[in-house]
């Protein structure tokens, strides 16, 4: 079987960017979520997201087709089940890169997942990063790091690890170290 891996980490913290890191460096089945929000002008379908409207999202959710699934920021989010559990039968390590309350679901139903939350060095330079995007709004900006405050607090009693990305090089590599070390899980 291969291992469940989740990385997780508020917005603005680099998981993304860790997660492109490892991806150049190691293989594994990335998981592809689906989405209820809007994409992103360098988005793909069936890349980064799975675009849908709502009301199919809620048709996967009473279907049970979600390995987890949350709502962050207005959005809903979720992990496909079938692809994910195929792919550990296969012998893969997947990757989910979700956010907090997906990551909860996924420690109480598989305990055995490797989990790793990803934080900044610090509140200011979450904020740095978030209005360094340059496409969210002052109001917004401040609802994430109210949000990324309450993830941060949490961490620590739903993750194995807690990676500070402050030097990006530095924290693929330290999160590589980390899948090194990990043991294989065993999934139903």
């Amino acid at each position: 079987m291969g291992r469940l891996i989740v990385i997780t980490g508020p917005s603005g913290a680099g998981k993304g960017s860790v997660v492109a890191g490892l991806r150049r460096e190691r293989n594994f089945h990335f998981s592809v979520s689906a989405t209820t929000r809007r994409a992103r002008p360098n988005e793909r379908e069936g890349v980064n997201y799975y675009f849908i409207d709502r009301d199919e999202f809620e048709q996967w959710i009473a279907a049970g087709d979600f390995l987890e699934w949350a709502e962050y920021n207005g959005n809903l989010y979720g992990t496909p089940r079938r692809a994910v559990l195929e792919a550990l039968a296969a012998g893969n390590d997947v990757l989910l890169e979700i956010e907090l309350r997906g990551a909860q679901q996924i420690r109480d139903a598989y305990p055995d997942a490797v989990m790793i939350f990803i934080v900044p060095p610090d509140l200011r330079t979450l904020e740095r990063r978030l209005r360094g995007r340059g496409d969210t709004a002052d109001a917004e900006v401040e609802r994430r790091m109210e949000i990324a405050r309450h993830e941060i607090k949490e961490a620590p009693d739903v993750f194995d690890y807690i990676v500070v990305n402050d030097e990006l090089d530095q924290a693929i590599a330290e999160v590589g170290g980390i899948l090194d070390s990990s043991q294989g899980a065993d999934f139903p």
